[in-house]
């Protein structure tokens, strides 16, 4: 099959389209025939060297995708042969073919293409996991996502509104931000013009965000708890402003709130399974009915590769950026 490969971390151009082996399902596992994978920041940050896969797992990137099911390993129920299926990875997704744990398959949900569903596999999780099942965000709560018009974040927006919190969103633009408001949020603040904390404050008679999707952590650390309503809770999904940062124990303790570090590629099976399926029971059914949609910015065939990655890094993407296969 063909896939991109990474000979050695670099920019953008350091990703090589090339000949490899094919993968082999083994027991509980299916191969995907892939349609589109997504790409994430995630991703980049493998190509640069700052994120390996776990040990055992594929070399390639790819953390998302969606295909037609070719093949079956020792064990699997509920799937077969040419099911059309999206899927969470560990990796692997920039390649024709992809093995996958039958526990992260998600069916094709009704009114989206086998292409688009490739969009949904990882944001889903992530948001479904984080703000949800970890931070419980409830209905009334504020939400507020800090890079509101990112992959995750217009989910996040979409499944906040959803719930009945009121978000918030951070972003860099006046077209990012009306974009996150014809998604359903209703703090907009940019965050280039503004002090998230103070704009928060104003919008929220000084309460403060319920719950914080963060993906900057060391560098907005000390704002966010800050920015924490009484009770609140912190989740820290990724370290674009740095990784170390003063932590004030005694705002947190007066707050009697929580910061909270997670990720999703190295859980174990299991959790990923219980992730998605939650996100089956609960998300699935929102996009069905047209509620909660993937938000897809721009397409790249899988060879151009390079130029997607360069997109995601000048960061003027609305939504997500996909790779697609022949």
């Amino acid at each position: 099959m063909k896939a991109i490969t990474l000979p050695a971390p670099g920019d953008a151009n350091a990703l090589v389209l090339a000949d490899v082996d094919a993968p082999e399902p083994g027991p509980g596992e299916v191969r995907l025939t892939v349609r589109a994978a997504g790409v994430n920041r995630a991703d980049v940050l493998q190509r640069k060297g700052f994120y390996d896969p776990p040990p055992g797992s594929s070399p390639y990137l790819g953390l998302e995708a969606s295909g037609t099911i070719d093949a079956l390993g020792d064990g699997v129920e509920g799937w077969q042969v040419g099911d059309e299926a999206c899927a969470l990875l560990v990796g692997g997704g920039y390649a024709e073919q992809v093995c996958v744990p039958a526990g992260q398959l998600l069916p094709i949900p009704a009114g989206v293409s086998l292409e688009d569903a490739a969009a949904l596999p990882e944001v889903v999780s992530t948001v479904w996991s984080n703000v949800f099942m970890t931070a419980a965000l409830m209905p009334g709560q504020t939400l507020l996502v800090h890079g509101g018009s990112s992959g995750i974040g217009t989910m996040a927006v979409q499944l906040g509104r959803e719930v009945g919190a009121r978000v918030a969103v951070t972003a860099g633009s006046a077209e990012k931000l009306e974009f996150c408001r014809e998604l359903g949020a209703e703090i907009l603040i940019n965050y280039k013009e503004a002090d998230f904390l103070e704009a928060l404050r104003a919008e929220t008679d000084g309460a403060g965000a319920d719950v914080i999707l963060d993906n900057m952590g060391a560098k907005y650390l000390a704002r966010n708890v800050d920015a924490l309503a009484t009770n609140g809770r912190l989740v820290v999904i990724g370290m674009q402003g740095g990784v170390k940062a003063e932590l004030n124990l005694g705002t947190l303790l007066m707050k009697r709130a929580a910061v909270i570090a997670t990720s999703l590629r190295a859980r174990p099976e299991e959790e990923k399974a219980a992730i998605v399926a939650a996100v089956r029971e609960h998300v699935w059914p929102l996009v069905e009915a047209g509620r909660v949609k993937p938000v897809i910015h721009s397409r790249y065939p899988l060879a151009d590769a390079a130029q997607a990655h360069a997109e995601m890094e000048a960061s003027t993407h609305l939504g997500k950026i996909l790779l697609t296969v022949d």
